[in-house]
């Protein structure tokens, strides 16, 4: 669906992916231009494209027919759609574009609501983990390497031997289904300072710049195999999937239609019946 916004002002970009992560396509108009290593790159005031960060991959996207990946870049504070480097040769740099000039800009929706759905899988992982008094030291979010890494402050006699971690894993599975079986709405807040805050309902908030599900029922296939322990760090892996989206965009009101789904959680494998 496609929506046209209203002109703001020069160089202003509406960092829209952190408005409406189910926001497929949208018309809006080039506000900067100019080269990164030889390479031209292209702004748009209306950016739908996330770009690497926080442990998220980078949107897949387009600028009308010209696929993009979106680099968030320091001079100009920008978020700027340049051509992948893994391109055809045809397609290795973008067309030429001009401040003012209107586009339509695309991303690839499955990949987006993807990469949402393990960022907000990772959030409630990380929840679950403070659960046990751990506390959180790392994370990644990527597809194939999802995991979240914590540390004990005081010595868990469970982490020892296999039979307790898998005992752990059993209890952080069981809080992961209750939490996805609860549908807990997940939204955001901007502080005074300027920073953002995702919350999982009352469970748990974070400090965070990516993309979201709308609730935790849009989570499915949510999978943790038994923790590992190296080097004093527990390591939680984790897979999910998104819920198939068929929900249609409502224009103006920044809202979708619902659909239903049901969630599941186990071990190495899971299983869903609609």
């Amino acid at each position: 669906m496609v929506h046209s916004i209203e002109a703001l002002g020069v160089g202003a970009q509406v960092s829209a992916y952190l408005d409406d992560t189910y926001l497929e396509q949208v018309e809006t108009r080039v506000i900067a231009v100019g080269e990164r290593d030889g390479t031209r790159w292209a702004a748009v005031e209306y950016c739908l494209f996330h770009p690497q960060g926080g442990g998220q991959p980078a949107d897949r996207g387009w600028l009308e027919d010209a696929e993009i990946i979106p680099v968030r870049d320091r001079e100009p504070g920008l978020v700027v759609a340049m051509a992948p480097e893994s391109g055809s040769p045809e397609n290795s740099s973008l067309p030429p574009l001009a401040e003012g000039q209107k586009v339509r800009a695309r991303i690839d929706l499955q990949a987006r609501t993807a990469h949402a759905a393990l960022h907000t899988a990772g959030h409630l992982v990380e929840a679950v983990g403070r659960m046990q008094g751990w506390e959180m030291v790392a994370s990644n979010h990527f597809p194939g390497q999802a995991r979240i890494e914590f540390q004990a402050p005081r010595t868990d006699t469970r982490l020892a031997d296999p039979e307790g971690r898998e005992e752990v894993t059993a209890v952080l599975r069981a809080a992961v289904a209750a939490a996805v079986a609860d549908d807990l709405p997940v939204f955001a807040r901007c502080l005074a300072d300027g920073r953002r805050v995702v919350h999982l309902d009352e469970l748990h908030s974070a400090p965070c710049g990516g993309t979201h599900v709308r609730s935790l029922g849009d989570l499915a296939e949510v999978a943790l195999p038994t923790l590992k322990v190296k080097k004093g760090r527990i390591r939680v892996s984790y897979t999910a999937t998104h819920v198939p989206y068929t929900a249609t965009h409502v224009p103006g009101t920044g809202t979708h239609l619902p659909y239903a789904a049901a969630p599941h959680v186990s071990g190495t494998e899971s299983r869903r019946s609609h």
